[in-house]
């Protein structure tokens, strides 16, 4: 018996370019992104780098044309304007938080400036099953006809009271309604400790607190990932 694709071999691989315009950088955008290796599976492991280089051309075809043309503008406003010019910055950056037990999780923060005072960071989140290479939706882990969003947003805003009575300036007063109204049942990947399930920039706290992330343990959903066995001595 043997555990096939328990876990991926993962490289980290890494693109920065720089754009310019009138001999001035207008643009620099980073991309720091995984590729896997499943020594089981290569049709597998062909999809899930398939669906993460989708998203990396499409980030790489924003920034440089888009957003770069973006940049060019506000250049030459800063020329007629007389104001000081910042160039732009954008970042991609993945990061593995589960891979183990024939499941992968992974979250990406997209990250941009544009000449502001801060930039701003979008999370997404992909899990996928690494015996079939399909997304796991949050659904997979509760049992059919079970209110998961209930559950979810009882123990989010357990946590939350708790956080929000230790230092009322972490959340907007109203965070409660909006950790129900705000809830996303995409926004969610896995870690050792639990499920974890995040809220983006102001969608229930300030700028300042950033990208929110509760953690809710397995035991607490009644679920843990458990790895598909398969014989060799299998026909």
């Amino acid at each position: 018996m043997n555990f096939l694709n328990a876990c991926a071999c993962i490289k980290t691989c890494k693109i920065k370019r720089t754009l310019t315009y009138d001999h001035t950088t207008m643009l620099t955008f980073t991309i720091v992104y995984p590729k896997i290796c499943l020594r089981n599976n290569a049709p597998v492991q062909a999809s899930i780098n398939a669906q993460i280089q989708k998203q990396v051309h499409a980030f790489w075809q924003y920034t440089s044309g888009e957003l770069y043309q973006q940049a060019i503008a506000y250049y030459k406003d800063t020329l007629e304007q007389g104001f000081p010019f910042h160039p732009y910055d954008a970042v991609l950056k993945y990061e593995t938080t589960y891979n183990r037990n024939c499941y992968l999780s992974v979250y990406r923060d997209q990250y941009t400036y544009t000449g502001g005072a801060h930039g701003n960071t979008v999370r997404s989140s992909d899990t996928w099953n690494l015996s079939n290479g399909k997304s796991v939706p949050l659904s997979c882990l509760f049992p059919a006809g079970k209110d998961n969003d209930a559950l979810l947003t009882e123990q989010i805003l357990k946590q939350a009271d708790k956080q929000y009575q230790q230092n009322s300036g972490i959340y907007f007063d109203n965070y409660r309604e909006l950790i129900v109204k705000n809830f996303n049942k995409e926004n969610y990947y896995l870690t050792r400790c639990g499920l974890a399930i995040y809220y983006q920039q102001y969608d229930i706290a300030p700028y300042a607190t950033g990208i929110v992330v509760f953690i809710i343990p397995y035991a607490v959903i009644g679920w843990h990932p458990q790895c598909v066995i398969v014989s060799h001595d299998s026909p």
